[in-house]
């Protein structure tokens, strides 16, 4: 189990803490508690600049070796940032996905001159990136998919679409699995591509959610280009490489997207006591149950991470996490729906204002389709991790 109850992680927390107050002061306290999932329209200029005020002042890619630009923190210290990052209601970071999933599956499977040349702006703060894995028939099925990409002289010539982009619209750098091999099946002659996002030949439409949101996105690819120099490992080995990019997706963040999840409780809880829904003893057990499933989460997850200190990805094992807190987030929005009884039925204001609750209750209705699809993640955990025969 990952400890962050030493002396020296008490310190760690401590300078955080610090650090994380005095930050989040001036124009940067409007920023607070500001964008995540349903949300990543709010403020995003301000939070552009809140990830360059984190590079400057050595916050981003905490998890990088020091020889990549990064902290080289155990995991341990990874941890405790995250969940003051988090406590400190601090906004929803802009560059996540360039900092736990490209920068890490670039030290790891890079070369020396992809890493020189595409690390330091994610460092940063300064690109912004962007996955490019389902498409229309291949969801959570990420073997079935068709886009393709063919060799045009130093350069891969793209066709075909993906959906569910986020923040494409706003990335400056894709990562995308395509086939490279003509006539390949399923996990064989996929490649991994790094793709410049905003040029001719490329499309981005927006999909617009329940919250009247639209942080998804459909991109379509009609001859988009990219050079030679951005693939990833070897033509055939993109199967591999996305599935380690996956894992690093799976790794310390999820311990401050859980606490996230404690602070939505906690308002819940807020919203009972004063409207009276906690004196229901059936809302008052579920509430109940919810910050229990919160605690559970947490020990899951510290443990999934005690063997990461090996500078390996969490595993097929980190599938149980997924499965579990896209469940009980959903189960949390429904329940915030009860607490609010009848005004759940009310927007907050015209024309289609909604309240906490209400973003909360729709936007996590996606929880168990998005990064892999709850009957995938069973059929991993099953097939994987515990070694039954294929369905």
């Amino acid at each position: 189990m990952v400890s962050t109850g030493t002396s020296a992680t008490s310190d760690f927390r401590e300078k955080v803490r610090a650090w994380l107050a005095d930050a989040l002061t001036g124009d940067f306290a409007k920023a607070r508690g500001l964008g995540g999932p349903g949300r990543e329209h709010e403020a995003f200029e301000l939070r552009v600049a809140w990830e360059r005020h984190l590079a400057a002042a050595g916050w981003t890619c905490i998890g990088w070796p020091k020889e990549h630009g990064g902290l080289g923190l155990s995991v341990a210290e990874q941890v405790v940032f995250h969940e003051e990052y988090a406590r400190s209601d601090a906004p929803a970071r802009v560059g996540l996905i360039g900092d736990g999933m490209v920068g890490p599956t670039l030290i790891a499977f890079g070369t020396d001159e992809q890493r020189r040349r595409l690390l330091p702006p994610i460092r940063a703060g300064e690109a912004l990136w962007c996955q490019l894995y389902s498409e229309p028939g291949a969801g959570s099925d990420l073997a079935a998919l068709t886009t393709r990409a063919r060799r045009d002289g130093d350069d891969y010539v793209i066709h075909g679409q993906k959906v569910w982009s986020s923040l494409a619209h706003l990335a400056d750098w894709g990562f995308a699995l395509v086939r490279t091999e003509p006539g390949s099946a399923r996990h064989r002659g996929l490649s991994y591509l790094l793709v410049p996002m905003r040029q001719q030949g490329l499309e981005i439409r927006p999909i617009v959610s329940m919250t009247g949101t639209s942080e998804f996105n459909e991109v379509f690819f009609d001859g988009a280009r990219t050079s030679v120099a951005n693939l990833v490992g070897a033509e055939g080995d993109g199967w591999k490489i996305g599935m380690a990019t996956l894992g690093f997706e799976r790794g310390t963040f999820t311990l401050g997207q859980q606490v996230g999840f404690r602070r939505e409780l906690e308002r819940i809880i807020t919203l009972a006591k004063r409207n009276g829904a906690w004196e229901r003893p059936d809302l008052r057990d579920r509430l109940v149950r919810a910050w229990i499933g919160v605690e559970i989460m947490r020990f899951t997850a510290l443990r999934t991470l005690a063997d990461a200190d090996a500078d390996t990805p969490p595993g097929p094992a980190s599938s149980i996490g997924k499965l579990y807190w896209s469940t009980w987030h959903q189960q949390l929005g429904e329940l915030a729906m009860d607490v609010l009884g009848a005004a759940a039925m009310l927007v907050e204001g015209e024309p289609y204002e909604l309240r906490p609750e209400q973003s909360l209750f729709l936007f996590s209705r996606a929880d168990t389709i998005y990064a892999g699809s709850s009957e995938i993640q069973r059929n991993i955990i099953a097939e994987r991790t515990l070694g039954l025969p294929r369905a």
